[in-house]
């Protein structure tokens, strides 16, 4: 199956300051996305995912590199057709209803009838959970009933690729838990989703994949479950010592023989057993520390 999206050594440059000097803002970033994933974009502040997620967009148009869609396009107007987009600030027309907001943007995007739009609106409401509010003015809307309706509006003309930016922020963890859910959803329909995060522990929850930016090159693309594996796999030991309970973390090569080293004074062993790190852990090793 052809991936949705395959970008190779993307670069954008700007000119800066006063007397303009060239600042290379992407350095080569190169990933893909599979159908119907979720891949975490994820990187510290300055890394260059904004940047790249313009790019993606044509929001600005990068300095060299190539992005291509859905196998073999280029982005153009029918590419576009085929993505969903749900910014970190989105605007909101607040004396429309939910239904009305819904039905703007489904007249502009998609080509269905008045009858069949409704339809898809009134089951977009209920997998988002607003069918109750759709009458309501969005100015009555709270933070996370505008992000609902953000995300409704992304998957209105049924996307193949839907890019979220930062979709989880300033959300209640309630509103978070919704909103995993609505994307888990959108994935198992065979949308791709590739979403921006400061809230590792969503990431670490939802997705498969991830790509991870550091100072405008990629530090890390693959799965969820390697990187842990690799970062952050070691041995936690508890023993008594003198009817002291001690927790120890070895390292994994190291583990075997402390064990039994601990065997061997006869310790009285609890528990021994293997731990991962979190994906914050290991975010903060990759790309904040540089550890590879």
């Amino acid at each position: 199956m052809a991936k949705v999206l395959e970008v190779t050594d993307l670069r954008k440059s700007f000119k800066k300051g006063f007397i303009p000097t060239t600042v290379e803002v992407l350095k080569g970033v190169s990933f893909s996305v599979e159908p119907g994933t979720i891949t975490g974009f994820l990187g510290a502040n300055g890394a260059g995912k904004t940047t790249t997620m313009k790019c993606l967009l044509g929001l600005i148009y990068p300095t060299d590199g190539k992005m291509v869609y859905f196998g073999n396009r280029e982005l153009d107007s029918q590419v576009k057709k085929r993505i969903g987009f749900l910014p970190e600030h989105p605007y909101f027309y607040e004396y429309l209803t939910g239904m009305e907001f819904l039905l703007f943007y489904g007249g502009i995007s998609t080509s269905l009838k008045r009858s069949v739009l409704k339809d898809r609106i009134h089951d977009l409401l209920k997998r988002v959970d607003l069918f109750h509010a759709k009458d309501r003015q969005l100015r009555a809307y709270s933070k996370g009933m505008l992000q609902k309706i953000g995300l409704a509006q992304a998957l209105i003309h049924d996307p193949e690729f839907v890019i979220l930016d930062e979709p989880m922020s300033g959300l209640d963890p309630d509103g978070r838990y919704y909103l995993r859910e609505i994307i888990k959803d959108t994935a198992k329909r065979g949308t791709a989703v590739f979403f921006s995060s400061h809230l590792l522990n969503d990431a670490e929850t939802l997705c498969q994949n991830l790509v991870i930016l550091k100072n405008g090159a990629v530090a890390y693309e693959g799965t969820t479950h390697n990187l842990l594996n690799k970062l952050g796999i070691e041995f936690e030991i508890r023993y008594y010592d003198q009817e002291k309970l001690v927790t120890e973390k070895i390292e994994r090569d190291k583990a075997n023989q402390r064990l039994g080293e601990l065997i061997g004074q006869k310790k009285e062993i609890v528990s021994f057993r293997e731990t991962v790190q979190s994906l914050e852990e290991a975010f903060i090793d990759l790309a904040l520390k540089g550890v590879k």
